[in-house]
């Protein structure tokens, strides 16, 4: 089991010297149901722990990592949302980005997407190379764009426009389709009126 990514919430509660909080906040609740809810579902398989403080009986320690207003979720010491309820997206995204640097991939992997002609393409290699894989759908399931993102970035760049496919091979990174066919030693048309992914090599 790898170690779990750290989610602390500062929620509107606690006490101050003479100030103290006597209304609780709802929307402090519903960002820790979120938080559990997305652990449950899109983070299933990815230990979090979760540590709920009080705000106002240690306002200076979000502070510092520019944290201001409740209920303030952190994770792994960075604020992701203040102010109002949690977005489930931020909280799925930061968490995957945290355990993706934690994480080495493992297996083969294809993330792309229905309509893309190259995606298919690339499944086309794999099937008639033997390979299995697994294949991830970046449009459908969120938890793949961010792996994805948090994966790709990385190797190629913050600069770079991250295009599918994206694959990788018994845990090695690969690229796209046509780094992909040089592995399986197919060849490829090249075709320069298709657009170039984000690892073509240069005309």
């Amino acid at each position: 089991m790898s170690e779990p990514v750290e989610v602390t919430v500062f929620r509107w509660a606690g006490a101050w010297g003479p100030f103290k909080v006597k209304v609780p906040c709802g929307e402090c609740a519903l960002t820790k149901d979120v938080i559990l809810d997305t652990c449950e579902h899109e983070l299933a398989d990815i230990p979090v722990r979760l540590d709920m403080r009080e705000w106002l009986s240690e306002w200076w320690v979000p502070l510092l990592r520019g944290g201001w207003h409740a209920p303030i979720v952190i994770v792994d010491g960075r604020v992701i949302s203040q102010g109002h309820a949690l977005n489930r997206g931020l909280l799925t995204q930061a968490v995957i980005e945290v355990h993706s640097r934690r994480e080495v991939i493992t297996g083969s992997h294809l993330f792309g997407k229905a309509t893309c002609p190259h995606c298919i393409r690339a499944k086309g290699y794999l099937d008639d190379a033997g390979i299995d894989y697994s294949y991830h759908d970046v449009v459908r399931d969120a938890r793949a764009l961010y792996e994805m993102l948090a994966r790709v970035k990385p190797i190629v760049g913050p600069r770079t426009p991250i295009t599918v496919p994206q694959i990788w091979i018994d845990g090695a990174y690969v690229g796209g389709a046509d780094q992909l066919s040089e592995i399986v030693h197919q060849l490829v048309d090249p075709n320069y009126d298709r657009g170039q992914c984000s690892m073509s090599p240069q005309r």
